[in-house]
């Protein structure tokens, strides 16, 4: 029996998957069948999407809300797309991008054409904004150092009680673990403390 799947992707855990989510049951795809991954579209080594390839077969369709949920890598979008469409033999519909829908088994030469450039088009634009955001990224993060920001947690301070416990644990009073456990670090945070 042919099964449609959906596959959504978000970034990261703090972004919210819920508008793909929502097209997703609007058409009609069951909650067992929809795959998600919270990670970068940069390559497609994704657990949830490994998932999919390893479930799809042929005459199944994988549907995606728009071709950068797919993913954001030039090449390998287009390599995902022909091992999905060729070597599977399932379809693909994008719901942002009707022309891409591979359902359609009456695809004359001219629509397939169109559909290809279409597609590398989309993929172009898809890697291109992910190295602009990083661009962007980088720029703003040297910006804010110029400007004096620290990332990062601020230095944890080192009380009065660091000092008696640093005494204890050279005069092996107590160990290392045990003097961190007290002062609430890591063994690791003590023991570069005691240096």
């Amino acid at each position: 029996m042919k099964q449609i799947y959906a596959y959504c992707r978000v970034s990261s855990r703090e972004q919210n998957e819920d508008r793909q989510l929502a097209a997703m049951r609007e058409f009609g795809i069951q909650s067992g069948n929809i795959y998600l991954d919270k990670q970068s579209g940069k390559d497609f080594n994704r657990p949830a999407y490994l998932r999919l390839l390893k479930k799809v077969r042929c005459g199944d369709t994988i549907v995606v809300k728009s071709i950068d949920r797919l993913g954001r890598n030039y090449g390998e979008i287009l390599e995902q797309w022909r091992k999905i469409t060729k070597g599977k033999q399932a379809a693909i519909v994008v719901l942002d991008m009707p022309l891409l829908d591979t359902r359609q088994k009456n695809h004359d030469l001219t629509s397939t054409f169109i559909a290809d450039i279409v597609l590398q088009i989309l993929s172009y634009v898809a890697q291109t904004e992910r190295e602009l955001i990083k661009q962007r990224q980088t720029e703003g993060i040297t910006a804010a150092r110029s400007r004096g920001v620290k990332f990062g947690r601020p230095p944890m301070e080192r009380t009065g009680l660091f000092l008696i416990l640093r005494a204890s644990w050279k005069s092996k009073k107590i160990s290392a673990r045990e003097a961190a456990r007290q002062l609430g670090v890591n063994h690791s945070t003590f023991l570069a403390w005691t240096k």
